[in-house]
C-alpha cells in the first residue's frame, strides 16, 4: 500500500508549490502599488448601483428600429475588422518573408552575410515598432486626421495587426521543418516557390487559425474602437451605457457573443477543411 501511495505522488509538487509561494510573494507588492482593493466590489453603493444596471439587462431590446439598427452597426463593425485584417495580411506576407531566414537564399550560407542579416534585422525591427503601439492610440491619432468614422478604425488595425501577423507568421515558418525548403532554394527554386511547396503544406493549417483568430481579435478591437469614435458596434455600445440604457447594453453583449462564437466556428470549418 505504501509503494502504491509514494508511486502516485507528485515527484514535482514541491517545485510548484514553491515557485507558487514565489509568485504570490511578487505578486503582493504590484496589487498594493496599483491599489487593487477588492473590497470596494462589496460596497453598498456599488452593489446597489451595479444591480441596478444589470438588473436592466432582462429583457434585452428588441423592438424593430432598434434591431434595424443594431443589424447595421454590427455589419460595420464586421467590415471595420475584416478592411484592417485584410490591409493587415497585406502588409504582413512580404514582411514577414523578408523576416524570414528560413526562406531565403542567403541563410543556405554559413554564417549569414552581412547585409541580408541587416536586412533581415531592419524588417523586424519594423514588426516591432508596428505591433508596440495600441490600435486604440492609432484610431486616435487617425480620428484627428480622417475624422470620425470607420477609416479610422480601419487603419488602426491595420498598422497594429500588420505587426502583430507578421511577426507570429515569420515565426510559425521559422519554426517549421526546413528540410523540404532547403532543398527547394538548392535546387534553384525562388522563395514564393519554396514558400508555396515547402513551407505552407506544413505551416497552412496553423497560419490560416492563427489568422482567423486574429480576425476575432479585430472585431473586439472594432467594438472598442467605436468608443472613439470609429463607429460599429463600440460606439452604440458607449451610448447606451452613458444613460445606463441596460436593455440596449445586453442586446449589443449578445450580439458580440455571437460574432466571437461564429469566429470561433469559422476557425474549426477552415482548421478542418486544411487538415
Amino acid at each position: 500500500m505504501r509503494t502504491t501511495a509514494a508511486a502516485q505522488r507528485d515527484p514535482a509538487v514541491l517545485r510548484r508549490v514553491s515557485l507558487l509561494l514565489v509568485a504570490a510573494v511578487l505578486a503582493w507588492p504590484l496589487l498594493v502599488w496599483t491599489e487593487f482593493n477588492p473590497a470596494t466590489l462589496a460596497d453598498a453603493r456599488s452593489l446597489g448601483a451595479s444591480w441596478k444596471f444589470v438588473s436592466d439587462f432582462v429583457p434585452p431590446r428588441h423592438d424593430a428600429d432598434f434591431l434595424a439598427e443594431l443589424l447595421r452597426e454590427t455589419w460595420r463593425t464586421v467590415a471595420i475588422a475584416t478592411a484592417g485584417l485584410a490591409l493587415a495580411w497585406l502588409a504582413a506576407v512580404p514582411l514577414a518573408l523578408l523576416a524570414t531566414s528560413r526562406l531565403s537564399l542567403s541563410a543556405l550560407a554559413t554564417p549569414m552575410g552581412r547585409w541580408p542579416a541587416a536586412c533581415r534585422q531592419l524588417v523586424r525591427w519594423t514588426l516591432v515598432v508596428l505591433r508596440s503601439i495600441p490600435e486604440l492610440v492609432w484610431a486616435l491619432l487617425f480620428v484627428r486626421v480622417v475624422g470620425l468614422g470607420p477609416t479610422a478604425g480601419v487603419l488602426a488595425i491595420a498598422i497594429t495587426y500588420g505587426g502583430m501577423l507578421g511577426k507570429v507568421y515569420a515565426d510559425i515558418l521559422e519554426s517549421s521543418d526546413g528540410a523540404s525548403t532547403h532543398a527547394l532554394l538548392r535546387n534553384g527554386s525562388g522563395r514564393l516557390q519554396a514558400l508555396c511547396f515547402g513551407a505552407l503544406p506544413e505551416c497552412a493549417g496553423e497560419l490560416v487559425s492563427y489568422t482567423v483568430y486574429r480576425w476575432e481579435c479585430a472585431i473586439r478591437s472594432s467594438v472598442v474602437l467605436g468608443f472613439v469614435g470609429a463607429g460599429g458596434l463600440g460606439q452604440l455600445l458607449d451610448s447606451a451605457a452613458k444613460v445606463f440604457a441596460g436593455r440596449d447594453v445586453s442586446a449589443i453583449l449578445l450580439v458580440f457573443i455571437a460574432l466571437v462564437w461564429l469566429s470561433d466556428r469559422v476557425s474549426a470549418v477552415l482548421r478542418r477543411v486544411m487538415g
